[in-house]
């Protein structure tokens, strides 16, 4: 299930464009030495992948609890569906409800720290950026930590986390070079296309949970269990 990670963070950085963009477009990069430009945005993407690390341990963490529980399988269905029930659920009703608002102040910390750093242009500062930008609330992190949740080991919550951020990269790295490649229709379009996938990707998870013995999809109930003993004699 590693490859939905990627796969989900493509799809996912034309949303990133909209919530995060302006962030890049803002990064306190060398516009003359393309090079050193270069390294620049890679140091602040490592910032972000750092984050997004952090959280995927401790989901990951928690996503081992409920597989020592023998809990794996009612919990890969129950994430593939809270995935789809997510995505396909309209903004506005979302909108009632201030979900960030326990943490409120701990995200005004964190926003005010991200603009200090916009007037240092060192590699730490570049990265300190990319930290603080993977802790903001992100509808599509939410649904990421969802899969690594269900990858049932810290590392493995680790690495699925770290896919979401790669496959985040590409798009990410081309507004600082090219603000205006993406108008606003194509945007729109192409956001269009994130619930389908996140769909597709909760089907799997719901697919994986029923165990139907469907080879490196649904892996029958069997081959979830680890044994002492052999299946067959």
């Amino acid at each position: 299930m590693l490859y939905t990670a990627f796969i989900f963070g493509l799809i996912s950085s034309f949303h990133c464009i909209g919530m995060c963009g302006p962030i890049a477009m803002m990064l306190p990069v060398d516009r003359t030495n393309q090079t050193k430009k270069a390294i620049q945005i890679i140091t602040y993407h490592s910032g972000r992948l750092t984050a997004y690390a952090t959280i995927g341990f401790v989901f990951g963490l928690l996503g081992k609890g409920f597989f020592l529980a023998g809990l794996q399988q009612n919990l890969s269905i129950f994430i593939g569906v809270a995935m789809i029930l997510v995505v396909l659920t309209p903004d506005k009703i979302f909108a009632k409800y201030n979900f960030s608002k326990p943490v409120f102040k701990l995200i005004s910390k964190i926003k005010a720290a991200l603009g200090s750093q916009f007037r240092n242009k060192s590699y730490k500062s570049l990265f300190t950026i990319g930290l603080l930008n993977g802790f903001l609330p992100c509808g599509m992190v939410y649904v990421a930590l969802f899969g690594a949740i269900a990858m049932q080991s810290e590392s493995l919550g680790v690495l699925y986390m770290i896919l979401f951020g790669l496959g985040t990269v590409p798009m990410m790295s081309s507004v600082v070079y090219i603000n205006s490649f993406l108008t606003i229709p194509i945007r729109n379009r192409i956001q269009k296309a994130i619930p389908y996938v996140a769909v597709c990707i909760g089907c799997l998870f719901i697919l994986r949970g029923l165990g139907l013995g469907i080879p490196y999809i649904s892996p029958s109930n069997m081959s979830l269990f680890i044994q002492a003993d052999p299946n067959c004699h």
